[in-house]
């Protein structure tokens, strides 16, 4: 079964039961260990955001803490299992690729708990948590973004293979426009590869020869490939899951980073800190179904800043009150959470509606 299909097999959650407002209980853990993907804690990506939550977590709750960086995919069910035998009460994987070494272990360790950073799992398991996020939301941020800083009116974005994250994003991101700016026109094409930057600057080339100014990508490297082209040739670009400036744009070092003028955000350092600590609190909001959704409501998605980038104070101060409707329910995005397809979409498909 593809990852897709696994994806739309999900059961939609309307309601999600926070991890805030604890009440203090008997902790289920004293320590936590983080494997990262390939990659470093400092390396600006979901690695680093993971040990940022975890370290919150260890410096509130006095856990004892370490963490294990991957050399190489080979090297994540040894990772796992040097924390297992080590003994520490949870473990933190970072990475969708580490899904499947994360459930087979959580599944051999039952006293163990694992909490799997942007991971699905298909099999619930009572020590087994996967943290996803509402790309929906993010998405529409930095679509009501891109509608106040177009100037041509015609905005576009570049994504990868159409599986529910991305369908989320991109559904999110021309809600947002719409939201923002009812006059702009939203280009997209979806590429079925993430690995393809070439495919993904080729595509932004395209847009911008049909007058796109602001240029979203979604979607591993084609995405990323997209708006470094984009940038480095003039229009306003926007990331995506983590802060781009400090990836793709090298912490500003890379040409086009000053057009950059925010990333849908994925806040991992959250959803991490907020697992630990229902640990910490006795398991109090730890989901039985080992999936947890992390949204405005709880602060687990936003934007980020604009760096080098022109963003007027009144743009980012719109942006941010769209948070705070989707924070407090008085705004909606009119995409399902979980499919990402458009709610009226749906709606006109069910018959009777």
């Amino acid at each position: 079964m593809t990852r897709k299909a696994l994806f739309l097999l999900v059961v939609v959650i309307l309601s999600v039961i926070p991890f805030a407002s604890l009440t203090a209980q008997e902790p289920l853990i004293e320590s936590v260990c983080l494997v990262t993907d390939v990659g470093k804690i400092n390396d600006g990506t979901f690695n680093q955001f993971a040990y940022e939550g975890m370290m919150m977590a260890a410096d509130e709750f006095g856990l004892d803490s370490t963490f294990i960086e991957t050399q190489a995919p080979t090297d994540y069910e040894a990772n796992l299992n040097t924390c297992i035998s080590e003994g520490y009460d949870a473990i933190v994987t970072v990475g969708f690729l580490l899904a499947d070494a994360t459930a087979v272990a959580a599944a051999a360790n039952p006293d163990v708990y694992f909490i799997g950073v942007d991971q699905f799992f298909v099999e619930p398991l009572p020590n087994l948590v996967g943290l996803n996020f509402r790309e929906d939301q993010a998405g529409f941020l930095v679509g009501v973004m891109a509608g106040l800083m177009t100037e041509s009116n015609v905005v576009a974005g570049v994504y990868g293979i159409d599986i529910p994250p991305v369908v989320k994003y991109r559904n999110g991101f021309e809600q947002g426009l719409a939201y923002s700016n009812p006059d702009a026109t939203a280009l997209g094409v979806y590429i079925d590869s993430f690995t393809a930057p070439d495919r993904g600057a080729a595509a932004a080339e395209q847009f911008i020869g049909e007058g796109a100014d602001v240029v979203f990508g979604a979607g591993g490297p084609t995405g990323s490939g997209g708006i470094k082209y984009a940038a480095e040739n003039g229009a306003l670009v926007i990331g995506v899951d983590q802060d781009e400036f400090l990836t793709t744009f090298g912490n500003g070092e890379t040409p086009g980073a000053e057009n950059l003028i925010t990333s849908a955000l994925k806040r991992v350092d959250q959803s991490v800190y907020l697992s630990l600590a229902s640990l910490v609190n006795g398991g109090e909001g730890w989901p039985e179904t080992s999936f947890f959704l992390l949204s405005a409501e709880n602060d687990g998605v936003g934007f980020a800043e604009a760096h080098l980038a022109d963003v007027p104070e009144e743009v980012t101060e719109a942006v941010q009150a769209a948070f705070e409707g989707l924070k407090d329910g008085s705004l909606e995005t009119g995409v399902d959470p979980n499919t990402g397809v458009l709610l009226e979409a749906e709606a006109e498909a069910t018959p009777g509606s």
